[in-house]
């Protein structure tokens, strides 16, 4: 990656990943006696040289910096106790006398360059030495054969290349006789990691298998041992697989401001206190449940006392309407989903395709719902008791009024159009048949993963419906309750349905335009990618390729390969199938990771700076988005969490 916009904020990355004592570094009283550098190192040299970094769960890293000065042929072992910056030591010891982005631009991103700085490393996972650069430094397979040469004639043992980031992965895989680990290697396993954090009181409950057994209670916390797609309103999640922060389930925590995490071995090490009043702490560091005593006031009870919520309709728009003719402002006629995709289509930002597609606007399924008195079914089940007190009713009610409207006749004027439309415009295509409600994509409520999306429909009948599955899936069991929660009229939720050309993802996933690790980072976007169709990402199904990529220094952190033993791809009778994946091997390219975070910051920047959730795929090295909701971080739909 060549471009680099602020050098200062590049520098200061620069120094951070390869020389700035992290927390908990240890840096051992300097010894008068000991050499500003060496240029051959031995163990005892390695020992008395390095500084020694300490990560909370992480063994302590001993490191030391070197310089190699490419025109003398000379490697320099720097006393790393006493120099925290290469530059500090090449001034000291009279090597130049450039300093700060000077320094940086003529060693960093030059070819041409006098010196090349990076650190050696024991790395105690792997129990062996590692050298490495700045995850910024423009390496080339050149500079990196030379380095590695140098290094390892004057260093006591083996040594292996260590890639941070992406451009690093793909120049060691052009030098097959070069040792070379990706930086995630290093890290020790993965037991825990905070999705978002919080504090809640509830009962505590275990799913071993889904669907559960039974509905949830508000007042639920739950262990998953499998990671559901959704679930409805409780008070806590915890599960038992690696998550990853975009994943629908997470996305729905966030909106409904309740603790969620990843806890490798929560089943066994909770499981004296199922199905008893707990307390559950999620932070940064760790998680904690304890006893509690039972709250006695319900939420249901709370949430009756706050005044429903109306989301805006625009009833009496019946045109398909095509996407590159719809704003941003026509969330009222099409949904969030489609208006907002729309505004990103008509906004032709460079180098991305949104696939065209159009909308059949909320009127219709007014007129249906009207047609087979759909609400007046609704409104007599919400004026019952039993459906409002039991869920396992809920459920069973709410099934049997899908299927009505999944078997329910069709208006032939509308089935004309629409099938008229596709003929003509989408012959031979497969389609996406998706959601697009006035319920979802809002700034404090997100509805991720509530309704349906039915992908690549091919013929007729298929399309029509899968039109009629997604009008249904409003009313989707997770989907009324978490209306419910939010204190959402039911009855004022309608279902506009966008009908997409479906695009055969190379690669495809969801990113956020921050960074959910630390919200101190202002330029962090935080990318999930997988191989082939993107659902398992946004479904949790799978752990993805995680990537933090900072636009303003053009740098990527790989934090997680993909977990891409299937993947998802069209089938070319309609739907989708797996077929067997490439585990572990990179996804994106540096080029397509930087593409991507051009976009993400101009989608920002379209939406007037507020957070972008955005969904987007790849096609044969085309950019496509198809998704761009505001980022829901918190919402006080839910129940009160304790303080």
């Amino acid at each position: 990656m060549r471009r680099f916009n602020k050098w200062t904020v590049a520098l200061v990355w620069a120094l951070v990943v390869l020389c700035s004592r992290p927390v908990g570094a240890q840096l051992p009283p300097d010894d008068p006696q000991t050499p500003d550098f060496v240029p051959y190192l031995t163990q005892a040299d390695f020992d008395r040289l390095a500084r020694i970094a300490t990560q909370a769960r992480q063994a302590p890293t001993p490191s030391v910096m070197f310089l190699i000065d490419r025109p003398a042929g000379r490697v320099y072992y720097a006393n790393s106790r006493r120099f925290r910056f290469h530059s500090d030591f090449a001034r000291a010891i009279y090597l130049t006398l450039d300093a700060g982005d000077v320094f940086l631009r003529h060693n960093y991103t030059n070819e041409q360059r006098r010196f090349l700085l990076g650190t050696v490393a024991f790395q105690p996972r792997l129990e062996r030495f590692t050298y490495e650069f700045w995850e910024g430094d423009l390496l080339t397979p050149k500079l990196l054969a030379e380095a590695h040469a140098r290094l390892t004639a004057t260093f006591f043992a083996p040594l292996t290349f260590k890639a941070n980031g992406r451009r690093h992965e793909e120049i060691a895989a052009q030098l097959p006789t070069v040792p070379s680990v990706h930086a995630e290697t290093t890290l020790p396993e993965t037991t825990f990691l905070a999705l978002n954090p919080g504090r809640a009181t509830g009962i505590l409950r275990l799913v071993e298998h889904l669907p559960p057994p039974q509905p949830f209670e508000r007042e639920d916390i739950v262990i998953f041992k499998e990671t559901p797609l959704s679930t409805t309103p409780i008070r806590g999640i915890l599960v038992t697989q690696p998550g990853a922060p975009l994943s629908h389930l997470n996305l729905l925590a966030k909106g409904w401001g309740i603790p969620n995490a990843y806890v490798k071995d929560a089943d066994a090490r909770f499981r004296s206190l199922l199905n008893r009043w707990v307390t559950l702490v999620v932070t940064d560091d760790g998680v904690t449940v304890e006893p509690a005593e039972q709250i006695v006031e319900s939420d249901r009870e709370r949430e009756r006392s706050r005044e429903l919520r109306l989301p805006g309709a625009d009833l009496r728009w019946r045109a398909l309407t095509d996407l590159h003719r719809q704003r941003a402002q026509d969330v009222i006629r099409f949904g969030a989903k489609s208006a907002n995709l729309g505004e990103v289509a008509q906004a032709r930002i460079p180098d991305i395709i949104v696939p065209r597609g159009f909308t059949i606007p909320f009127a219709h399924y007014k007129a249906f719902a009207k047609r087979h008195r759909i609400e007046e079914r609704v409104l007599a089940l919400l004026n019952d008791e039993q459906f409002h007190h039991d869920p396992r009713t809920r459920q069973v009610e709410l099934a049997k009024l899908r299927d009505l409207i999944s078997s329910a006749s069709f208006d032939p004027a509308l089935r004309k159009m629409i099938l008229s439309k596709v003929h003509r415009e989408y012959r031979g295509k497969g389609l996406f048949v998706r959601s697009s409600t006035n319920a979802e994509d809002l700034p404090d409520f997100s509805g991720a993963g509530l309704y349906t999306t039915v992908p690549n429909v091919r013929g007729d009948e298929a399309l029509i419906t899968a039109v009629k599955t997604v009008w249904a899936s409003i009313w989707n069991f997770e989907a009324f309750e978490a209306r419910e929660a939010a204190r959402i009229d039911h009855l004022a939720v309608y279902p506009a349905v966008l009908i997409q050309e479906g695009i055969n993802a190379d690669s495809a996933g969801v990113l956020v335009t921050t960074n959910p690790f630390d919200h101190r980072d202002t330029e962090g976007i935080y990318i999930n990618a997988k191989h082939g169709l993107g659902l398992p990402v946004v479904e949790g199904r799978r752990v993805p390729e995680q990537i933090i990529y900072r636009p303003d220094s053009d740098t990527a952190l790989i934090l997680t390969r993909a977990d891409d033993e299937t993947i998802l791809t069209f089938d070319v009778k309609g739907g989708v199938k797996e077929v067997a994946g490439t585990p572990n091997q990179p996804v994106l390219s540096a080029a397509m990771i930087r593409r991507l975070g051009q976009a993400a910051r101009a989608i920002e920047k379209l939406f007037g700076g507020v957070t972008q959730d955005i969904e987007w795929l790849t096609y044969r090295g085309q950019l496509y988005i198809v998704q761009s909701r505001p980022l829901v971080v918190r919402s006080d739909c839910l129940a009160e969490q304790t303080k």
